[in-house]
């Protein structure tokens, strides 16, 4: 049984596979800085720019959240599953995903953040 709107748990699935995002995206960064890349620069500002376009949606997120007094959390994972709860003025909604799955929800977020920083990136060398 469903407890939550769509609109709802569209927000608060979007801020949890978007917090997984910003984790892969930091490990990516770390892994370039310390990685025997010749030149890293261009990779590193590519992937600062993806950092800071997701913490500002995240941030967006966050304080629809806190309007809408929603909760997220994570509750057990295994190697095939992870289970979250979704909490909303009150009501509860368990929810388990399949590992695979998040891990596409993950990579196309992280797509999507790629275009727009790159998108973004190249309007700010046009204008130079």
């Amino acid at each position: 049984m469903r407890f939550l709107t769509e609109e709802e748990y569209s927000i608060a699935s979007r801020f949890l596979f978007l917090s997984m995002a910003i984790v892969v995206i930091r490990q990516d960064i770390q892994h370039v800085e310390n990685g025997p890349f010749k030149i890293k620069t261009p990779y590193l500002t590519l992937l600062k720019k993806m950092e800071a376009l997701a913490l500002d949606e995240r941030r967006k997120l966050r304080v629809e959240m806190k309007k809408q007094t929603i909760e997220v959390i994570s509750l057990n994972k295994n190697d095939s599953f992870s289970s979250f709860l979704f909490l909303c003025q009150g009501r509860e909604e368990k929810r388990n995903f399949f590992n695979p799955s998040i891990r596409k929800k993950v990579e196309a977020i992280i797509q999507e953040f790629l275009f727009t920083a790159l998108s973004a990136l190249d309007k700010t060398v046009q204008q130079s």
